[in-house]
């Protein structure tokens, strides 16, 4: 299990060779509940909460991760044993992998994942946009051969042996096949919200800046998935190694960020988006920005997409939080040889 604790002047000591949590109820009691280091793997404390160092002692005892992170979740930083264990083993792997086919095939995986996605997606408004049906039907096509490249050249059967034999061409495919699914998310919205093609650094219109947002929120958490899975956030695949870069966040978040898309595509369609929620951007680069108002009303729509919106996975019913995590525990395990699944999680 995992203990996830956030309330704040939440106390995680020791009691009977058990890990301890104290904390405050709404009544202003004090409630205890004691939890066995042996079933314990992972323990994240958000800021606000405190632990002591016999917690700490007997966590490293029993190679439970500590893991500290913002109260939205960011990963700050972690504690690590004197003896690092599997975490040691599976970040060497990840690194091996990087420079072999094992690379190559993760990568096809998580791109083809992310396509496979945009496909459904657009499948989804063709259900309810017949007056669509011949452009979307056009996009599908595309994107469908755009998908069958992606597997020939990155495949078992394919010439390439690592990921740096093809890493252009793939970006150069999963680009192309980006442009034609955001064009089709343009067609499809209501004209005041329409854009054109992909912008950041700042957006160029609303519907860009509430994406840069969300896929902002989204890096945060996969970084932390990563790490709570052992898995080393800078050692990519396929994005570059670039000084302080998070590639392997970036190489890992593919498959997710259809969700980020549908959160705001949603919001749009439903029309509660407005021009209130953006500010403009001056300065050497003109855009739009989210202000306060436009970030209350994604971050709370994204968490509960995330967090509270459960998803048939794997034959079990989780949130998608859960569902990265278990992708990111199968990841690691692979990579040393080994299978497994979710963790319990119990949030404090």
């Amino acid at each position: 299990m995992q203990l996830h604790i956030s309330t704040y002047g939440t106390y995680l000591h020791v009691k009977d060779a058990m890990f301890d949590v104290r904390r405050k109820g709404e009544d202003g009691k004090v409630i205890n509940a004691t939890y066995s280091a042996e079933k314990v793997t992972h323990i994240l404390l958000a800021t606000g909460t405190m632990l002591s160092t016999d917690a700490v002692r007997l966590a490293m005892r029993h190679n439970v991760d500590i893991v500290f992170i913002e109260q939205q979740g960011d990963p700050i930083g972690r504690v690590w044993h004197a003896k690092l264990g599997s975490t040691t083993k599976i970040r060497k792997r990840q690194l091996e992998a990087s420079l072999g086919p094992d690379g190559l095939r993760w990568v096809r995986s998580w791109l083809l994942a992310k396509l496979d996605n945009q496909l459904g997606f657009i499948r989804s408004l063709k259900k309810h946009r017949p007056q669509h049906a011949d452009f979307l039907d056009d996009k599908l096509i595309r994107t469908e051969a755009l998908a069958l490249s992606i597997n020939t050249l990155a495949s078992a059967t394919g010439s390439a042996t690592c990921v740096a034999d093809v890493a252009d061409t793939l970006r150069g495919l999963e680009g192309t096949a980006g442009r034609l699914y955001f064009e089709t998310l343009s067609y499809v919205l209501p004209k005041e919200y329409q854009f054109n093609g992909r912008s950041s650094r700042p957006a160029q219109d609303a519907f860009n800046a509430f994406l840069n947002y969300g896929y902002g929120m989204l890096y945060g958490k996969v970084e932390k998935t990563l790490m709570m899975a052992g898995l080393d956030p800078y050692v990519g695949f396929l994005h570059r190694d670039d000084y302080n870069q998070l590639s392997m966040v970036y190489d890992f978040i593919e498959p997710y960020r259809g969700w980020v898309d549908e959160v705001v595509f949603r919001l749009f369609t439903a029309k509660k988006v407005n021009k209130s929620h953006v500010s403009e951007v001056s300065g050497s680069k003109t855009g739009q920005s989210l202000n306060t108002d436009g970030k209350s009303l994604l971050v709370n729509a994204f968490n509960e997409f995330m967090d509270n919106d459960p998803i048939r996975y794997r034959g079990r019913n989780l949130v998608r939080s859960h569902c990265m995590q278990l992708d990111a525990h199968q990841f690691a395990n692979e990579l040393i040889g080994k299978t497994g699944g979710l963790p319990d999680l119990i949030k404090l």
